[in-house]
């Protein structure tokens, strides 16, 4: 009997956590397996990310498909930065036969940012679009209307930036989003609890799953960084000088992380934990929470 982690514990209502694996570059995944099998019975699900921040990686459907072949539910992100909507719909279709369940839907980093800038940025469509193009998969017709042979089943995920500033424009987007078929959001990093918990309290009345987004900052450099340079993202002065402060600041990162989570529990559905390859410190925060 196929058993689905991630929707089965979203929608019993139990406390669910996932973490990012992020592909190799190039084609030797035996670190990417072993980071797999590390995470294996901690978490509910492990999202492959597509090529993020637009450098070239290992496709996120393969190793969507080395997830479960390790018995690991995958969520397969699909940014629609790189494909137009025929490629959109075809890899979507082909992640349905070969046992893929979780989607979730990005717009993606522009190619500005990554390895290839001289690449051609597709955006054929928005994520919001790509959202109503799964659930139009779902209810067994393509884009065009025609209907399929045999349709999908994904249970469909999406993002939200809960400290963007304005957030007007992003609630918009998140209210589009849920109109268009995304059953859950995993969040971009969170720092400001107060901020989340009320965010959280109006988007659970749309009947929607929310996963809070942990960021693991390994140093105090990394917090900086952050400040200046991701919209959306804000480490508060505070959490800057425990780092600071710490005669090892990884630790420190590790500890704050596990603690988030531990705030996440009180009231969240679930917890997204972003390690940025440091995998094997997903184990700690969990174990720390």
């Amino acid at each position: 009997m196929e058993t689905n982690n991630l929707r089965s514990g979203l929608e019993s209502g139990r406390f669910v956590t996932t973490a990012e694996i992020c592909p190799p570059r190039g084609t030797d995944v035996s670190s990417f397996i072993e980071k797999a099998r590390l995470l294996k019975g901690r978490i509910a699900a492990a999202n492959v990310t597509d090529n993020q921040r637009a450098v070239m990686r290992l496709s996120s459907l393969a190793c969507s498909v080395l997830l479960l072949k390790e018995g690991i539910d995958p969520v397969f992100q699909m940014t629609c930065r790189d494909r137009n909507r025929l490629a959109l719909q075809s890899d979507l279709m082909g992640a349905w036969v070969l046992g893929v369940r979780n989607v979730l839907a990005l717009t993606g980093d522009h190619v500005a940012f990554g390895d290839h800038r001289e690449a051609k940025a597709v955006f054929d469509i928005d994520s919001v679009q790509l959202v109503g193009v799964i659930e139009t998969l779902n209810s067994g017709r393509n884009m065009k209307n025609t209907e399929l042979r045999g349709k999908t089943d994904f249970y469909i995920g999406a993002v939200v930036a809960p400290e963007a500033d304005p957030f007007g424009p992003e609630w918009l987007k998140f209210e589009k989003k849920v109109e268009s078929g995304a059953k859950f959001f995993q969040t971009q990093a969170i720092f400001d609890m107060d901020k989340f918990k009320s965010f959280f309290e109006k988007a659970e009345k749309t009947g929607v799953k929310v996963m809070g987004g942990i960021l693991l900052l390994k140093s105090a450099k990394m917090a900086h960084y952050l400040n200046n340079n991701v919209p959306g993202v804000t480490v508060p002065q505070a959490l800057i000088d425990e780092l600071e402060g710490a005669p090892d600041q990884l630790e420190k990162g590790i500890e704050i992380a596990s603690r988030q989570v531990r705030e996440l529990k009180k009231f969240c559905h679930g917890a997204h934990i972003m390690a940025i390859g440091q995998e094997e410190s997903v184990v700690k925060i969990i174990e720390g929470a």
